[in-house]
């Protein structure tokens, strides 16, 4: 899957669940209105005494699904971060194109941005007979290897 795949699918969406970490390192997670910048960032807000904005300062690590009800998903792995000046005018506004009717939360100082820059993700597409998973060609420095539980 090409990154403009991607953008195209998570804008479509409009919603998954990102995954974090407690301060036991126990995993939290949360369904929000999430969505896709021009350069592949995903996007959300959050309130600024939440407990997923308290483990992302804490940790940044993340897992992300999007999708699922058309049988298809985007699982993803990234780290998200709280843009600053330029940026955060930049995610900001991408945000509040696909999520206008949050414009009054972020007028308030309600909500902060986060977001996330994928280092993995991978499409499934799960309504045919045999599953088919793709993984995305992020054009960024490839995912880490991964070793199997129990191997050194």
């Amino acid at each position: 899957m090409e990154l403009a795949e991607l953008i195209a699918y998570v804008r479509a969406q409009r919603a998954g669940v990102v995954s974090t970490l407690g301060p036991d390192a126990s995993p939290q997670a949360a369904y929000l209105a999430i969505t896709a910048s021009g350069r592949g960032e995903l996007l959300f807000d959050a309130k600024p005494d939440s407990r997923k904005i308290a483990n992302l300062r804490r940790d940044g690590r993340v897992a992300v699904v999007v999708g699922g009800a058309d049988g298809t998903t985007l699982q993803a792995e990234g780290r998200a971060d709280f843009p600053g000046a330029a940026e955060l005018e930049r995610c900001t506004a991408e945000y509040l194109d696909a999520f206008p009717e949050f414009a009054g939360s972020f007028e308030a100082g309600a909500v902060v941005l986060v977001r996330i820059v994928l280092d993995w993700a991978t499409h499934g597409d799960f309504r045919g007979a045999t599953p088919v998973m793709r993984e995305v060609a992020l054009g960024a420095t490839p995912r880490r290897a991964r070793r199997a539980p129990g191997t050194a």
